[in-house]
């Protein structure tokens, strides 16, 4: 007999948003405190070198970019391979971030910096690529904002392959963290709630979205974002997909909300429009041709990926 409680697509819908092909093997039960300078001496060992929110690429012979770096490559580029982090194991071996020294004008030819977002947005690498991207883009941002205790205000130190940091004065334990971030489309049976924020792309339209605050449940918070941005009321909530968000160390929790209500009321502020669209109207905005020109997200982000999802219903 068959577990209803675990029915679901044969492919998990979280596997098709972008930064979510990471297949790294953690292993985080072996880090040990000298597991990077282990990584680092292996031969075959991978390194990604980030720098202001931007990798340093190789241009490749044949066209296009190369994401690593062997650990020589990167100590001629002047790495600094001592606050590297070690992402895990892949099937070519260690795979490890590292700060990168140079600026952009620094680099030598044959390199480009290219920031984290138009990587994924113009997907210059496959989903493994850019998994590994979201890890150690994340860890290394984590580690560049927790330089110091929180406790007592002394210096920090990295250890374990840089999954911890311990305070050199008070010994405090520090741990990577993620901020959870809920992000939902609100439905009726036959229309969705978008908005755009004063920030986005012209014509651009998304669903909504907003930091789950402590003490909360995602359920509660999509309620909660949904009434405040929009003055939607939300009965049922329904979890869809998630996708790790690397600016600077999120995870987007995508849902689906039933609306129990229907007039808009918002301030201008965070959202310059909110409105409801038909599914036949966001058919066209995927299409391409919609007669206002509107645009959606890129197919990989999750916002996308939920507006699609409910625009292929019936």
């Amino acid at each position: 007999m068959r577990f209803s409680l675990f029915d679901a697509p044969e492919r998990e819908p979280s596997q098709f948003v972008g930064f979510a092909g990471n297949v790294i093997d953690r292993q985080a039960e072996n880090r040990s405190d000298d597991c990077l300078e282990r990584a680092l001496a292996d031969p075959s060992a991978r390194i990604m070198l980030s720098r202001g929110g931007r990798l340093h690429l190789k241009m490749a012979p044949g066209g296009g970019f190369e994401a690593y770096h062997t650990a020589e490559e990167a100590r001629r580029l002047g790495a600094k391979l001592e606050h590297g982090v070690l992402l895990g194991m892949s099937a070519a071996g260690p795979v490890i971030a590292a700060p990168a020294a140079l600026d952009p004008e620094q680099l030598p030819e044959g390199m480009k910096a290219i920031d984290h977002r138009s990587i994924y947005v113009q997907e210059l690498f496959g989903p493994d690529t850019l998994g590994a991207l979201a890890q150690g883009a994340a860890l290394l941002t984590w580690h560049a904002n927790h330089r110091f205790c929180g406790r007592c205000g002394a210096p920090t130190e990295p250890r374990i392959g840089g999954y911890k940091r311990v305070c050199t004065a008070c010994a405090a334990e520090l741990f990577p963290r993620t901020d959870p971030v809920a992000i939902m489309l609100a439905v009726t049976r036959d229309r969705c709630l978008l908005g755009r924020s004063p920030h986005f792309a012209p014509k651009s339209y998304s669903a909504l979205a907003g930091f789950i605050e402590p003490g909360e449940t995602i359920e509660n918070a999509v309620r909660r974002e949904v009434l405040e941005e929009s003055g939607i009321r939300l009965g049922r909530v329904v979890y869809h997909a998630s996708q790790p968000w690397p600016f600077p160390y999120s995870l987007m929790i995508g849902c689906f909300g039933e609306a129990v209500s229907e007039e808009i009321s918002f301030d201008g502020k965070e959202l310059e429009d909110c409105r409801w669209f038909f599914r036949d109207e966001v058919r066209s905005i995927i299409a391409g041709t919609h007669p206002d020109g509107l645009v959606i997200p890129p197919r990989g982000a999750i916002a996308s990926h939920l507006i699609r999802a409910w625009a292929e219903t019936d």
